[in-house]
C-alpha cells in the first residue's frame, strides 16, 4: 500500500543516499579496488586491540557516564594538552561521543536554533550540511577553489552577518588535504570574534600530517573560549569502526553539547572508551607510534602520487589527511561523476568530490582518492589504472 504521506523529514530530502554508500555499493558490484571511502584496509595496532579485549574481560560492559569514562576524559584532555598546549578540565570540558560524526551532530543540535546560520567551507564533509539542516539552521556555503583551496577574508567575510552562529573548520582538510596556515586561521578567528560566533574545529586528522605540525585554531588569541575541538580515535589508530570521538569546549558550550548527546547515543561503547584511554595515554608517554604513523602515511602518499601521475592524473599534493584530489576534467572526463562511474566499471572506486559542495555551486572537476591502503591494494589499483589510457576510460559510461 502506498503511504498517504511522504515518510521522510523534509529537511533531509535534499541529501538522499550518501555518496559513500553509493560508491561502496558500486565497488562491490564491480569488484573494484576501493579507493573511495576513507577507511584503512589494514587493522589497528595490537596494543590498542589488546586493551579493548582486556576491557571486555575486565567488567567494562555496562553504560559509561553519559559524557565519558573518567579515564577516557582524562586521557583525551592529556592528549589535547600534548598536541595543542591547552589545558582542559576532563569532567567539565570533555565529552566522549560515538565517533566524531556524532560529536558534530551533538554540537550543532545543542547550539543552534532555527534560522541560525552556519558557515561551511566547501568542499566540506557531507555530514556538516546534513546536521545543520537537521537542526533547522541555514548553511552559508563558501566555495574554496582548487588546486590551492585557500581561505581569504575577501572570500569569507560576505558569508557572516548578525545571524551567524558558527563556522565549521576542518584542518587537516578532507578532501583537499590542506593544512590551513596561520594567516588563514587568523582570518577565521578574526571573523568569529567580530561576529561573536563559535568555531567547530574538526581535527580528526591531526596526527596525519606531512607539512609540519598541526595547529589548532583554539590556540589563537581569544579562541579557546569560542572553539569546540572535535576529534576521533579512528583515524589516528586505524580503527574507524570503533566510533570513539570527542568534543572539547568551554563549560557553557559543553553543557549544550551534552544536552543533545545524552539523547542521541547517551554514551559511546564502554569497553572501547576504556581502550581509547590506554591508547591515548600510550602515545602521550611515548611518541614512537605517532612518528611511525606519519612515516608510514608519507610512504603511502608518495606511492599513490606516483601511481596516479604515472596514469596521467594531475594531483593536488596533500599536506595532511590520507586523501589525494585528482583532476578528472583534464584527464578527459566531462566531470567528476562521469569519471567515478567509468573508473568503478574499470575496477577502481573513487569519490566524486562534487558531493562535498553545495549542489548549486559545486566544482565538478575533482575525484577524491584514499591512500589509507595496503601496498598490495595500491599495486592492484595501479595495474587496473594502467591497463587502458585514461582517455579511453573516459569514453566509458555505465
Amino acid at each position: 500500500m502506498t503511504p498517504a504521506r511522504t515518510l521522510i523529514n523534509a529537511r533531509l530530502v535534499p541529501f538522499g543516499e550518501s555518496i559513500f554508500t553509493t560508491m561502496s555499493r558500486l565497488a562491490v558490484e564491480h569488484k573494484a579496488v576501493n579507493l573511495g571511502q576513507g577507511f584503512p584496509d589494514f587493522d589497528g595496532p595490537d596494543f590498542v586491540k589488546n586493551a579493548a579485549k582486556a576491557a571486555v574481560d575486565g567488567g567494562f560492559g555496562q553504560y559509561a557516564r553519559a559524557f565519558g569514562l573518567p579515564q577516557t576524559n582524562a586521557a583525551i584532555a592529556r592528549y589535547t594538552m600534548r598536541s595543542t598546549g591547552l589545558s582542559f578540565d576532563p569532567d567539565r570540558e570533555v565529552t566522549v561521543t560515538a565517533g566524531c560524526t556524532e560529536a558534530i551532530a551533538a554540537t550543532l543540535l545543542g547550539l543552534l536554533n532555527p534560522n541560525d546560520e552556519v558557515v561551511l567551507l566547501d568542499p566540506s564533509y557531507d555530514s556538516y550540511a546534513a546536521c545543520v539542516a537537521m537542526a533547522g539552521a541555514v548553511a552559508r556555503r563558501v566555495r574554496l577553489d582548487g588546486p590551492a583551496f585557500r581561505i581569504t577574508d575577501a572570500l569569507l567575510r560576505p558569508a557572516f552577518n548578525r545571524n551567524t552562529r558558527a563556522i565549521i573548520l576542518n584542518s587537516p582538510h578532507n578532501p583537499s588535504g590542506r593544512m590551513f596556515d596561520a594567516g588563514e586561521l587568523e582570518v577565521i578567528a578574526a571573523l568569529a570574534r567580530a561576529f561573536d560566533c563559535v568555531v567547530l574545529s574538526d581535527e580528526v586528522y591531526d596526527a596525519i600530517t606531512y607539512q609540519g605540525k598541526h595547529c589548532s585554531i583554539a590556540t589563537l588569541p581569544g579562541m579557546r573560549e569560542r572553539t569546540i575541538i572535535l576529534g576521533s580515535l579512528g583515524k589516528t589508530f586505524s580503527l574507524t569502526g570503533w566510533k570513539v570521538g570527542w568534543a572539547i569546549a568551554p563549560v557553557a558550550i559543553t553543557q549544550s553539547v551534552r544536552c543533545a548527546h545524552q539523547f542521541l547515543t547517551f554514551c559511546a561503547p564502554t569497553p572501547l572508551q576504556r581502550a581509547a584511554a590506554d591508547a591515548l595515554n600510550a602515545v602521550c608517554d611515548d611518541d614512537n607510534y605517532l612518528r611511525q604513523l606519519k612515516a608510514d602515511y608519507a610512504q603511502r602518499r608518495a606511492m599513490m602520487l606516483e601511481i596516479l601521475q604515472e596514469a596521467g592524473f594531475a594531483c593536488v599534493v596533500p599536506e595532511g589527511s590520507y586523501f589525494i584530489l585528482v583532476d578528472a576534467v583534464t584527464a578527459g572526463w566531462k566531470d567528476d561523476v562521469a569519471a567515478a562511474k567509468s573508473l568503478v566499471q574499470a575496477g577502481i572506486a573513487t569519490i566524486p568530490a562534487s558531493a562535498f559542495y553545495d549542489p548549486k555551486n559545486a566544482d565538478r572537476r575533482w575525484l577524491r582518492i584514499a591512500f589509507c591502503k595496503q601496498e598490495a591494494t595500491m599495486r592492484e589499483a595501479r595495474s587496473r589504472l594502467l591497463a587502458r589510457p585514461l582517455r579511453e576510460l573516459a569514453a566509458w559510461s555505465i
